[in-house]
């Protein structure tokens, strides 16, 4: 509870978290080390070498005070001047200069200012009783050269480091995306060749992937062949009972003749439920011209169906399957115009989703009651009058199969425009 507003910082992928657990040791480490290295051992080696220095300054100022002149300021390698300094310098990452001044100054007596322009010279300003003068030396002298090399070095192994550990990352993360891709792409109706690799876990996840994909796989199948199966044994008795009625008057015969067709109807529909959403390969396609064509193939059956907007045309295409989506369409536009009197079906496509929306002027489906529409051989008799048609209860069903199939979803809601019942199905690309 104490992080959670760090969450909205981190990284969302696993990729990204994995670098990020990767980099933030690494880097705080690094900055440890330089921090305690600088401050303790920095500071220590500057403070002794001033210290040490100071003693040599002390003698070649004692000789100047007593002689007025230092014959050991030479081979010392101090020059010495009268005179004062005309400005006091130091370089702002100058770290080990504050070191060296703070201790010039206690261990030094006069000392008035120290001037550290570069990393060069040294220039230290001393009130002596002959008047002040000026000590010059190298600065390498009172602090340790170079300091800079171990920021180098750190920077330098720790980014080889990390572009190591990032080859290697890619490389145990490479299964993982792997597999959530052969997941999405089945989960849109796609079966991609996947075989495990990568560490034990991902191995065994992915084992187990391709179990529940086999087992899902041969449910299909067994429902398909099972209503498949039973559905072809039933026509034989319908055609033999079509044979029989034939032999009838016609006035009894019409209304057992009605009867038989609406059965062949049924195992039509049942079939085609069977058959669900795999039937065909998933293919890029033209969403707009595989649209126009159903709206006009239902025009030539003397449903009253019409093309809307078309918003996004010529944008791209889209995988699908061309029979899968038609059947969900065709469902679609027949509940539309069955209890309603027109339908309009309109296309969106976006660079993210592609969105089919078939509208009635029907009584439409309450909100509470939409849920429950959509499964299988359900049946509302206050939103849909069965007077008006006899539907089985598949057509949402079948469309909602067809959605999901391809890692998509039907929605359901009021049209706007019509009054009636609005069925969007929403495709990801």
């Amino acid at each position: 509870m104490f992080f959670g507003w760090l969450k909205h910082y981190m990284p969302r992928s696993l990729y990204g978290r994995a670098a990020l657990i990767l980099i933030v040791p690494i880097v705080t480490l690094q900055l440890i080390v330089s921090i305690i290295f600088i401050q303790r051992h920095f500071e220590d080696v500057s403070t002794q070498m001033t210290r040490s220095m100071a003693v040599e300054l002390r003698l070649v100022l004692s000789q100047y005070e007593t002689t007025g002149a230092s014959a050991l300021a030479a081979p010392l390698l101090i020059e010495l001047v009268e005179g004062t300094l005309d400005q006091e310098r130091r370089r702002w990452f100058d770290v080990a200069g504050l070191t060296v001044r703070r201790e010039l100054f206690a261990e030094i007596e006069g000392a008035q200012a120290v001037d550290m322009p570069d990393g060069r010279a040294l220039r230290l300003e001393v009130l002596t009783s002959r008047g002040p003068v000026v000590l010059r030396f190298d600065r390498p002298r009172v602090s340790a050269s170079n300091p800079h090399q171990l920021l180098v070095y750190l920077i330098g192994f720790g980014l080889l480091m990390i572009l190591i550990a990032y080859i290697y990352l890619r490389n145990q993360l490479r299964p993982i995306k792997r597999l959530a891709q052969v997941a999405s792409a089945f989960g849109r109706g796609q079966t991609i060749e996947y075989r495990p690799s990568g560490a034990i876990e991902v191995r065994a996840a992915g084992h187990a992937f391709l179990d529940m994909r086999n087992r899902i796989e041969r449910q299909i199948e067994q429902r398909t062949l099972m209503l498949s199966g039973v559905s072809h044994d039933l026509r034989t008795p319908l055609t033999r009972m079509k044979l029989g009625l034939s032999l009838l008057e016609e006035e009894d015969r019409e209304p057992l003749e009605r009867d038989v067709i609406e059965m062949q109807r049924l195992l039509d529909v049942f079939l085609s439920f069977a058959k669900g959403a795999s039937e065909g390969e998933a293919e890029l396609c033209d969403p707009f011209e595989l649209v126009r064509g159903i709206v006009q193939d239902c025009e030539r059956t003397g449903q009253d169906v019409s093309l809307g907007a078309l918003e996004g045309e010529g944008s791209g295409q889209v995988s699908l399957r061309r029979i899968g989506v038609r059947r969900a369409v065709e469902n679609l536009v027949g509940n539309a115009v069955r209890y309603g009197n027109r339908a309009v079906v309109s296309v969106a496509l976006t660079d993210r989703a592609l969105r089919i929306r078939v509208e009635d002027d029907g009584p439409g489906i309450a909100p509470q009651d939409r849920e429950e529409a959509l499964k299988p051989f359900a049946r509302l008799d206050a939103a849909r009058n069965q007077n008006q048609g006899s539907g089985v209860g598949l057509g949402l069903s079948i469309a909602m199969d067809v959605a999901r199939a391809h890692g998509g979803i039907l929605r359901l809601g009021e049209s706007t425009d019509l009054g009636g019942l609005r069925a969007d199905i929403v495709i990801a690309r």
